[in-house]
C-alpha cells in the first residue's frame, strides 16, 4: 500500500485562504506565510499530508496558469513556497500540489 492511501489530507486553496485578489494584479505579496501559522493546527487535526490547490502563476483562479515554474505572485515567491514546504516537512507533513498541466490561461506563453 502506498503512503497516500493511508494518509489524512488537509486541502488548502491558497489563493482564497490567503486573501489574494480574484484577478492577478501582478503585485508581489508574500501571502503564503500566513499558512505557516496553521501548521500546528493541521497536524493537531491528525493530518499527515497537505494538498495544495493551484499555486502556480495564473490569470485569476489558479487553473488558468501562466507559468508552471513560478509561484503566483499574489502568494509570494518560489522561495516563500520552499520555506513553507520545509516547515510542513519539519512537522512530518507531506505535500501534494494540484498541478493541472492541461489547463492554461490566456497569459500562457503559447498565447502570447
Amino acid at each position: 500500500m502506498s503512503w497516500f492511501e493511508e494518509s489524512v489530507f488537509y486541502q488548502i486553496a491558497p489563493l482564497g485562504l490567503c486573501g489574494a485578489p480574484r484577478r492577478n494584479d501582478g503585485v508581489l505579496q508574500p501571502r503564503l506565510r500566513k499558512i505557516a501559522g496553521w501548521i500546528d493546527h493541521i497536524a493537531a487535526l491528525g493530518a499527515d499530508a497537505v494538498y495544495f490547490l493551484p499555486v502556480f502563476e495564473s490569470d485569476s483562479h489558479g487553473y488558468d496558469t501562466r507559468d508552471f515554474a513560478r509561484i503566483d505572485c499574489r502568494l509570494g515567491t518560489n522561495d516563500d513556497f520552499a520555506a513553507l514546504c520545509r516547515a510542513l516537512r519539519e512537522r512530518g507533513l507531506r505535500i501534494v500540489l494540484d498541478g493541472v498541466f492541461n489547463h492554461v490561461g490566456r497569459g500562457f506563453w503559447a498565447f502570447e
